[in-house]
């Protein structure tokens, strides 16, 4: 399905750019480590694209016309490109998933912020749930219950990322602690951000974003379950390693600012053969009550997109081309902005 020098391009992408997702895609049967590899090297790419360049509004822009023409079978003349439209057409991928990434994408180049936690797990939906989800479909799992508990996946490992890096956010001038939260633990957001210091307060939050992602880990697990029993350990193993860097945030007394928390080769061995043995115990143990909580309300639409395989049934398009209208408004101005400044100093 996808040409053989493309798929080469995305293992060597993953395996010099994300080795932890490279190693656990060792875990997956080679019909789906192959896409897999393929659909991160996409969304590596996308994250790259907005991380890296100085004009975000503009990646994001130019991401948005190449997804646009990966879904009309005519896919920009580059490796990523190309496997990625093959794997839209071989899986039917719904764009509502890669389409909520983008936005998620669109949200860190305006610099967003975000009042409460509703708020930090809707964008958590966007650029985690929207991958986990995605990944459900390579590995043909489309029923609504677990597809919900993939998007619980997404969120825990998301709101990790945010606990973890709250320092090193906060010096990149990006802050995703609730800021409802911040008020009520009494810490100025702008002060913080101008001197970023493990306070109390700081320290309160990261344990509660922990707290949540532990609740929504443990809900995933129903739905790990009911993936193809060879995918399991592969899924397992994110879910443990994740969970595992928030246990070494708790050890540190949930500083995050002047530390990164960080797992040894020996944890993340343990955690594998433990992704081995609840394999093999899923196989066996009845389905758990769990599965069929219902998702979380910023990530039903994203349920809704693959489970059934039609536009979402929410709001959610209108925020979409609310975030691309926004950006493309500011590119607008700083192109304008330039221009000005050209004629000043051709004059």
């Amino acid at each position: 399905m996808i040409d053989p020098q493309d798929m080469q391009f995305c293992r060597d992408a993953i395996r010099h750019g994300s080795l932890s997702f490279h190693a656990a895609s060792k875990l997956l049967p080679q019909s789906v480590r192959d896409p897999a590899l393929a659909l991160y090297a996409f969304c590596r790419l996308a994250d790259d694209e907005v991380d890296l360049k100085t004009e975000k509004a503009a990646a994001v822009l130019m991401l948005k016309e190449r997804l646009e023409l990966v879904y009309a079978g005519r896919p920009r003349n580059a490796a990523p490109d190309r496997a990625f439209a093959a794997l839209v057409q071989g899986y039917e991928m719904p764009r509502a998933l890669p389409e909520a990434l983008l936005e998620g994408l669109a949200w860190d180049a305006m610099e967003r912020r975000y009042d409460d936690i509703s708020d930090l797990i809707a964008y958590s939906a966007r650029v985690a749930s929207a991958v986990g989800v995605m990944m459900s479909v390579l590995m043909g799992e489309r029923n609504a219950d677990a597809l919900a508990r993939a998007c619980d996946l997404g969120v825990a490992m998301q709101l990790t990322n945010v606990a973890r890096d709250v320092g090193e956010d906060a010096r990149e001038n990006r802050l995703y602690l609730p800021l409802k939260w911040l008020n009520h633990e009494g810490v100025d957001a702008d002060a913080f951000m101008a001197d970023p210091r493990a306070e109390p307060g700081i320290r309160i939050c990261v344990s509660r974003l922990l707290k949540h992602a532990q609740d929504l880990y443990v809900r995933s697990e129903t739905g790990i379950a009911e993936l193809p029993l060879q995918c399991r350990p592969g899924i397992y193993a994110a879910r443990f390693v994740y969970a595992g860097i928030g246990g070494q945030i708790r050890k540190s007394g949930f500083d995050s600012v002047s530390q990164r928390a960080r797992t040894g080769q020996g944890q993340k061995l343990g955690w594998l053969m433990w992704s081995l043995c609840r394999t093999a115990l899923s196989a066996v143990a009845p389905r758990s009550p769990r599965l069929y909580a219902r998702p979380l309300p910023e990530t039903a639409f994203l349920v809704d997109a693959a489970a059934h395989n039609r536009p979402a049934q929410t709001d959610w398009s209108d925020t979409l081309y609310t975030a691309f209208a926004q950006l493309q408004t500011s590119e607008n101005a700083r192109r304008q902005h330039t221009m000005a400044s050209v004629r000043t100093h051709a004059r």
